[in-house]
This record gives C-alpha cells, sequence and structure tokens, in this order.
C-alpha cells in the first residue's frame, strides 16, 4: 500500500512494515496470477504505483527480464531500499494526487491499495492513462471494504466489537479522502477515462484469528489507536479486540480485493 496524498497512515512509522507484510502475503499470490494471465512478460515497460514493500516492483523485474523495463513510485520508497541494484528496475518517490509521469511511456501500469487512498482519485487516472502508450494495460488491485462479514466468533458481543472498531478505522481513513469502496467504482472511472476492454474479478477468503489478515486489522489498530479512543473506543476495548483478532475461534471475510484492468486505444 502507497502512502498518497491524505493519506491515514503514517509509512515513516515502523508499522507500516508490518502492514505491508501482511498485505503481501494474503495478495501477492492473486496479484502475480493475475498478471501473468494478462500477459506481462519479456521486454515491456512496466510502472508499479505505490510499490510499499516492493514485492510487486521485484516480481515484474523478473518477469519483464532484462530486455524491459520497471519504475516503482511511492511517497516513502525506503522500503524498498533491498530493490534498487537491478538494472531493469528504477525506484523514485512520487505522489501520484499531485505530480505528472511521463507520457505514453508504458506497456503496463500496475497499482494496488493506492487510488482508494487518493483524494484527486480522478485528476490521479487521468495521469495513468495519458502514461500509457498506445495498447497499453492499466490494472488496478482496489479494495472493496463495504462488505467484510463475521464468519464466526466466540460471542455476539466480540463480533459487535469488531465491527465497532471497524467501522471507527474505516471513519478515520474516509475522512483523510478516502474512498472504502473505490474496487466496486473502478470499472466505471476506466471506462470514463476511455479505456477500452475494461473487466474485472474478485477474490476473497476467509480470514481466521491468528492468520496474516487479521494480522492486518491488528497494524491498522495499533497504527490508528489514539485516533480510534478519540472516536469514542476505550484502550481496553482495542486490547480487547486485539486479543480477538488472535482467537482461532474468530474469522471475518477478507477485504475483497476486485482487479480491474483496461487497454489505451
Amino acid at each position: 500500500m502507497s502512502g498518497t496524498s491524505g493519506y491515514a497512515f503514517d509509512n515513516t512509522s515502523e508499522l507500516a512494515g508490518g502492514r505491508f507484510d501482511a498485505l503481501e502475503t494474503c495478495y501477492d499470490p492473486v496479484t502475480f496470477a493475475r498478471l501473468a494471465d494478462l500477459g506481462v512478460g519479456p521486454g515491456m515497460r512496466c510502472l508499479e504505483l505505490g510499490g510499499g514493500g516492493g514485492s510487486v516492483a521485484g516480481w515484474l523485474a523478473d518477469r519483464v527480464g532484462p530486455t524491459g523495463s520497471v519504475l516503482v513510485t511511492d511517497l516513502e520508497p525506503r522500503w524498498m531500499d533491498g530493490l534498487p541494484g537491478r538494472a531493469n528496475l528504477r525506484v523514485v518517490r512520487h505522489d501520484i494526487g499531485a505530480e505528472e509521469l511521463p507520457e505514453g511511456d508504458f506497456d503496463l501500469i500496475h497499482a494496488r491499495l493506492v487510488l482508494l487512498h487518493v483524494p484527486e482519485r480522478g485528476a490521479a487516472l487521468d495521469r495513468l492513462v495519458r502514461a500509457l502508450r498506445p495498447g497499453g494495460l492499466l490494472v488496478l488491485d482496489e479494495f472493496d471494504c463495504g462488505w467484510i462479514p463475521v464468519l464466526a466468533s466466540p460471542s455476539p458481543e466480540s463480533a459487535a466489537l469488531f465491527e465497532r472498531m471497524h467501522d471507527a478505522v474505516m471513519g478515520i481513513i474516509t475522512a483523510a479522502g478516502a474512498d472504502m469502496r473505490w474496487g466496486a467504482h473502478a470499472y466505471a472511472a476506466l471506462c470514463r477515462a476511455g479505456l477500452t476492454e475494461v473487466a474485472s474479478a474478485t477474490y476473497a477468503e476467509s480470514w481466521r484469528g491468528g492468520s496474516s489478515g487479521t494480522r492486518l486489522h491488528q497494524v491498522n489498530i495499533r497504527q490508528l489507536a489514539g485516533r480510534l479512543v478519540e472516536k469514542g473506543l476505550t484502550q481496553e476495548q482495542l486490547d480487547d479486540c486485539m486479543r480477538l483478532l488472535d482467537d482461532p475461534d474468530f474469522a471475518v471475510n477478507s477485504y475483497p480485493l476486485i482487479t480491474t484492468w483496461g487497454v489505451r486505444p
């Protein structure tokens, strides 16, 4: 997940590394399989927007090989310090919400969990479309956070506590300018942006207490703890929720990851 203008999380915090680890564990296999199915291969010029921990950028660099190239951007690129050194990969600091990109330059642009956090997402999407060469492919992996039912819980009270906590987290992120249902809105946005062959696919699974998925919720709680208390949750409730997220008797649906793609005419 990238830092972007208006982003609710502090990607300079050490907790950001835990978020990137959880996201990579849960979603890298899905992202890699989708990009492979869409034909990412040798010789392609790629942009990885909001590179986060760098796992997707590294995969792309391996996939496109020495005849291809990968430019990876982020507001806080230090989490990708291990990536440079590959001849076909370059890391730069960049804010898609405010800064332009080279136009007509890329065969593939991929972003995971970036535009949902960018208040200026319409302008950002237009920049991405302009950065594609004719025939180039834009691929967005985005959450729809409107559907994450609790699947099992030790008690009704525990389920209600998680739901209250999650609603508060969503409120904080939305107040920073995010669209937490952007995954469901991306298809129409790509069509409006003039892309053709627009399509989408959705992935979701169960997250059991103690898994990488529930660890993502825990990292979010830790990073937003002060603001969650300001919104009326007590520290005791946050502690109870952290324990619940480690309980194997608890399970919640993952955030649906909606991958939407389209081609620049």
